[in-house]
């Protein structure tokens, strides 16, 4: 068993989770609770990719198992989820359409492949960088993915299977769709939904409403809507026993694409992985170890493409259920998974009854859930910039393309928020001749610009200086006008930026052209540095760059007369 924290001068990236069996009980009922949850959620989600109902069960199991295991946060519960499996339903969609012999077998090497990004992501220690990405973005993204969610499985909602062509083969044929909907399953989906919506509070402390949902459903497909006409579409015989292992599948003319959506899906699995270790760090008071959890996560996922499993990662849901029925390290992961095995093993030939609609009613509310709406009612109110880059982000994601959407986004963002700095910092560049400038200098140093009487100029710059600011500094260098001395203070610079850096470089060997005596002064540490580097210093006699701002100024007047 490992220890709650790494004994000193240990790396705290050991082997396995924190898996303690101090809290037995509470672990266990933690993961009894949290297989409850997945069961349905895993066939839904099976189901909805076009993988199979037993690749969504397999999946929740590996990638838990795994996870759980080798992951940074005891008490995150990982399966698929609904922005990963819109992404796999893509990639299993492309590929079959280009390839329908192998496109399985290369979709299932797309996942085994993201588990090797998410594994060198972890190893590069890029954990803290992943989620660092504008809210705007992320919230679009997700409210994107679960838009899409929603409109793929409005074919089996309405009984009828997902139209080719994805979400806009879906729009496409949506009157089509409606016109030749079964009544049963709209029935039993409308039913699944209510069901979701309407469970008192009370009642899902005793069991999830996906799994009432799905026994209602079942029985009523069994006895009350079977007397019809037509048959109603059910799962299907699941293969009984452990999965059959799949080994890689590589196709030249499909390499690339498939790479790129590796990388996509690994990505993807990192976000959503690492929000909920942060949610379940705000519930339990503690601090998950995010490189250690993007190796465990990648592990899941390999292991889950290895065994024809669909892709996962942390699952809010699962993970919040398991803390409040009291999990409180990995054991209560790997118990999940166990259980969830058992249950598989057992009760196939039970779930080949579960009816399709149900499982799209289940797969639509998540859908639902996924999306935004309390960020979307107030964007606008909070930032109209940002609620546009929201907007932009989420048709991009419906109607065109997942990376394109968090590219544009991320790069928009970007852009505005360096507008904003180099707007806020370029009020850190100042210039004056005069004692009655507004500069952060004492009343001596003052004095001595006004004996200077206009002839000696102090130019001052304040805070960090990234590229947007150098703009700035040349602007307020060109409005210099007559003057015999020029003293460039960056005491209280923090950051010099190698564009900013260029720019003072200019301003000074503009003034030593123009014959002005020039003093650089105050530069210390990285930016010293990066300014000796550049060879500004082997411009000007060290006495005018190793002094102080009083002296340089003292200097500067004595040097008029």
């Amino acid at each position: 068993m490992t220890s709650a924290s790494a004994p000193p001068g240990r790396s705290p990236l050991r082997l396995l989770n924190h898996i303690s069996t101090n809290n037995i009980k509470g672990d266990l009922f933690g993961g009894v609770t949290a297989a409850v949850i997945a069961l349905p959620m895993a066939l839904a989600f099976g189901v909805a990719s076009g993988a199979g109902a037993a690749s969504g069960l397999w999946g929740a199991v590996l990638v838990g198992l795994f996870a759980a295991l080798f992951g940074g946060t005891p008490t995150l519960i990982s399966e698929p989820t609904g922005p990963m499996t819109v992404v796999m339903t893509a990639v299993i969609a492309s590929l079959t359409a280009g390839d329908p012999e192998n496109g399985l077998a290369m979709a299932f090497t797309v996942v085994m492949l993201a588990g090797v990004f998410q594994i060198a992501f972890g190893f590069l220690k890029l954990g803290r960088y992943i989620t660092q990405m504008p809210y705007t973005v992320i919230s679009g993204f997700m409210s994107g993915i679960g838009f899409i969610l929603i409109i793929l499985q409005l074919g089996p909602f309405l009984g009828q299977a997902i139209p080719k062509g994805g979400v806009m083969g879906t729009l496409q044929a949506l009157p089509q769709l409606i016109a030749n909907a079964r009544p049963a399953e709209v029935v039993l989906a409308v039913i699944t939904l209510a069901i979701l919506w309407l469970t008192p509070s009370k009642l899902k402390k005793i069991a999830p409403p996906q799994l009432i949902a799905l026994v209602i459903g079942t029985i009523l497909s069994l006895t009350l809507l079977s007397g019809g006409g037509e048959e109603i579409r059910r799962i299907g015989e699941i293969a009984s026993g452990f999965p059959q292992l799949r080994t890689p599948y590589f196709d030249l003319p499909h390499l690339s694409k498939m790479l790129i959506d590796a990388a996509v899906l690994g990505m993807l699995g990192c976000i959503d992985a690492l929000l909920t270790a942060v949610i379940a760090d705000s519930i339990t008071r503690t601090e998950h170890n995010s490189n250690k959890e993007l190796i465990g996560q990648g592990l899941g996922n390999l292991v889950s493409g290895l065994f024809g499993g669909l892709p996962g990662a942390g699952a809010t849901m699962g993970t919040v259920v398991n803390i409040q029925s009291g999990g409180r390290s990995a054991l209560s992961g790997i118990s999940r998974a166990v259980i969830l095995m058992v249950v598989i093993l057992a009760l196939t030939g039970v779930a080949a009854q579960i009816p399709q609609a149900v499982l799209a009613g289940i797969a639509l509310k998540v859908g639902v859930d996924i999306v935004d709406w309390g960020f979307i009612k107030r964007a606008h109110r909070i930032s109209i910039s940002g609620a546009l880059i929201m907007y932009l982000v989420i048709a991009l994601t419906v109607l065109v393309d997942l990376i394109a959407a968090v590219g544009i986004g991320v790069f928009i963002a970007n852009i505005l928020t360096i507008d904003k700095m180099s707007e806020l910092q370029s009020k850190s560049v100042k210039s004056v001749s005069t004692g009655d400038g507004d500069l952060d200098i004492s009343d001596d140093e003052r004095r001595l610009l006004d004996q200077g009487r206009g002839q000696v100029l102090l130019f001052q710059l304040n805070g960090a200086m990234i590229f947007g600011v150098a703009k700035a500094i040349g602007r307020e260098h060109n409005a210099i006008g007559e003057c015999k001395a020029v003293v460039f203070d960056l005491t209280e610079v923090s950051h010099l930026g190698v564009t900013a850096a260029l720019a003072v470089e200019n301003a000074v060997e503009e003034a030593i052209e123009k014959g002005r005596e020039v003093f650089v002064v105050g530069a210390t540490g990285t930016t010293q540095r990066r300014l000796e580097k550049l060879g500004l210093y082997k411009k000007l006699p060290s006495e005018r760059t190793s002094i102080g701002r009083s002296e340089a100024l003292q200097k500067a007047v004595a040097g008029l007369a």
